[in-house]
């Protein structure tokens, strides 16, 4: 099978912020606190210990425990609920949406990443606890990023409607999805062990926050993962200040202003707001506005002065939602967090907030790159060996894989670059003539050089795509398996949901990949079954 080992820098998928991070360019430095190297965590754990306000830690507890009052808790989640009272215990956190049936593939590979590097830790500083913490995204609003999975190519929707937190949705009507896509999943063993996680997560939940926790605890609960909804008024009392901070010196907005300033050479993720909180009910989660010394709720008749709207987070933080820029400094205020682990475009945005948590005087996380993951069966491996493809080529784009494979294939050179110096070499000759006569010949010289170097790379184009046509059975067969491996000519772990192979793998799929992943490598891992 093929051995080559690909970079997260030399996939392909990953932004030049994302490449220049991860190679530490110097320039990036001021952006983050500690690059996540094992060596570097016990400075962080220093600076979180001295840093980190220990009284919420019972709160904290107590949330947790009432959240899971209704599942079936491992011994060691619910011993990780309880450690985290103590001031020798730290997380490690990832935050995902709530997207319907876990979305897709690399919402695995982020709690992954965090269970296996508490593992770490854990060998490396055994005199602390490390707990792995999976962040609901449960006050998002965007609906339509997350009412739908792919499964065999097909989409599969959640038909209904939401205005406020996604996490406070109703689950009712899911029934009538379910009896749809039970019929995809077919009558084996471990698609009827898929329809009773399906079943027991929407639809024996009344929200979408409390299906999606039974699915991750189901998933991975007997590896210790604290699921936490920080949707919650005894939670945001102690972000409270933080929410004032906002409202009325609006520190977030030129502090991350300046920053991205910094960033001018990249794709900026997100851009701040004035007030980065939004105003959040049941079916409500606008943005909070300042206009002519008055604070409106955008899109509602709520209207606040500056003492009314500073004694509503006084009395109910729980009405105050933070934005993409504010959400990481709530979840650093209440959790004695470590390490913020991420896809890409997390990270990417995560970098712009650096100087922010400083100004607020809260520490800033080490920010890992999650691990990703190709999943490949025994099949699809054979077919690469076969063809003589790496997993390099595979990555590659498409045009890029025919052409290289092409050349690979033929028995004889397509790239004419020895006939190309050649006439070089020969037209250097009447170059060393024409400087001898008349400059009109140089410059017939010159207008002939460029004609006859042109027809050659036009006679090699025509030489590739002649030999493609020659190649057509053994090209074809390639890009059929780049598109298996590679669907909608997108990374898989975007597309595919965990089903898919948890039909063909069942309950060994998540072990396996657990087993294999190094949170630390900065490498595509390619897993074969």
């Amino acid at each position: 099978m093929p051995t080559d080992c690909i970079s997260y820098q030399n996939s392909g998928y990953f932004s030049t912020l994302m490449q220049d991070y991860l190679n530490q360019k110097s320039t990036l430095s001021p952006l983050y606190n500690h690059f996540p190297t094992l060596e570097n965590f016990e400075k962080q754990i220093l600076e979180k210990e001295q840093n980190f306000d220990h009284s919420s830690r019972s709160t904290l507890v107590s949330v947790l425990q009432q959240q899971y009052t209704n599942s079936t808790v491992s011994s060691l989640t619910h011993q990780n609920i309880a450690s985290l009272g103590t001031q020798n215990t730290y997380t490690v956190t990832t935050g995902h949406q709530l997207n319907l049936f876990s979305g897709p593939l690399y919402f695995l590979y982020k709690i992954i990443s965090t269970i296996n590097l508490t593992k770490e830790l854990k060998a490396k500083h055994p005199e602390y606890n490390f707990v792995p913490v999976y962040w609901m995204a449960t006050e998002d609003h965007d609906f339509d990023e997350i009412n739908y999975f792919n499964f065999k190519g097909k989409k599969f929707r959640w038909n209904t409607q939401s205005t406020g937190p996604v996490g406070r949705l109703s689950t009712e009507g899911l029934d009538a999805f379910f009896e749809i896509f039970a019929l995809e999943l077919g009558q084996t063993k471990n698609a009827n062990a898929l329809k009773t996680i399906f079943e027991e997560a929407y639809l024996q939940h009344a929200t979408l926050a409390d299906a999606t926790r039974h699915l991750a605890n189901t998933l991975f609960g007997e590896y210790g993962l604290v699921i936490i909804d920080a949707d919650n008024q005894d939670l945001k009392k102690f972000f409270a200040p933080y929410i004032k901070n906002e409202l009325t010196a609006q520190t977030s907005f030129a502090v991350v202003t300046e920053t991205i300033k910094k960033l001018s050479d990249y794709t900026i993720q997100v851009n701040p707001r004035e007030i980065n909180l939004f105003y959040i009910e049941d079916t409500v989660r606008e943005r909070i506005i300042f206009e002519n010394e008055k604070y409106k709720v955008n899109n509602t008749d709520l209207i606040f002065s500056k003492e009314e709207i500073l004694a509503l987070v006084e009395s109910n933080p729980e009405k105050f939602s933070p934005n993409v820029i504010m959400r990481p400094l709530y979840q650093e205020v209440i959790l004695p967090n470590l390490c913020y682990i991420g896809g890409g475009g997390e990270i990417a945005y995560w970098l712009e907030l650096k100087a922010f948590f400083d100004a607020v005087n809260v520490t800033f996380p080490m920010l890992l790159v999650r691990n990703s993951v190709l999943l490949a069966t025994e099949k699809q491996v054979s077919k690469a060996d076969k063809l003589q493809l790496s997993w390099e080529d595979l990555f590659s784009k498409q045009n890029q894989l025919e052409n290289k494979l092409t050349h690979k294939l033929s028995s004889f050179s397509i790239d004419l670059t020895p006939q190309r110096e050649q006439l070089q070499k020969q037209f250097a000759l009447l170059h060393d003539i024409a400087k001898q006569t008349d400059e009109s010949f140089t410059g017939a010289v010159k207008a002939q050089e460029t004609k006859q170097l042109k027809g050659l790379d036009n006679l090699e184009k025509r030489l590739l795509k002649a030999q493609k046509r020659k190649l057509k059975d053994q090209l074809e067969r390639a890009t059929d398996l780049q598109n298996e491996l590679f669907p909608n000519k997108s990374l898989q772990e975007r597309q595919n949901n965990f089903s898919e192979f948890y039909l063909e793998q069942g309950p060994q799929l998540i072990p396996t990949i657990i087993d294999r992943l190094k949170p630390l490598e900065q490498n595509f891992e390619v897993i074969s079954f």
